[in-house]
């Protein structure tokens, strides 16, 4: 069975940090690229951050640039988020994707929640 559970949201302060985990089970974790998104209220889900596999190369949006750091240890079979230098707009439930780079096989996680206010 196929799994991705999130941890560590919660709330953050403006310039402030919080790291993400994303826990993965049920499925090949090296062959899989692993991206991180977020939904705001009234708004459409968004690409955060994604790292592929098998090289590791990482990519941004334009939003998180500079602020955002994504990684993920194999061994560990787990994605992480460091989000320094928060800002207000980054108050969003933040979702967990895999997707293979064998099958296009393409699975979510069910969110968490991160705020961040003063």
């Amino acid at each position: 069975q196929v799994q991705l559970v999130e941890s560590g949201g919660g709330l953050g302060q403006p310039g402030g940090s919080l790291r993400l985990s994303c826990a993965a089970s049920g499925f090949t974790f090296s062959v899989y690229h692993m991206s991180w998104y977020r939904q705001a209220p009234g708004k459409e889900r968004e690409m955060v951050a994604r790292i592929f596999s098998p090289h590791g190369v990482t990519d941004y949006g334009d939003s998180v640039k500079g602020r955002f750091t994504i990684s993920r240890d194999s061994a560990k079979s787990t994605v992480f988020l460091q989000m320094n230098s928060l800002k207000l707009e980054d108050t969003a439930v933040y979702y967990c994707n895999a997707v293979s780079r064998w099958s296009g096989a393409n699975y979510w996680g069910q969110g968490t929640q991160v705020t961040v206010s003063s």
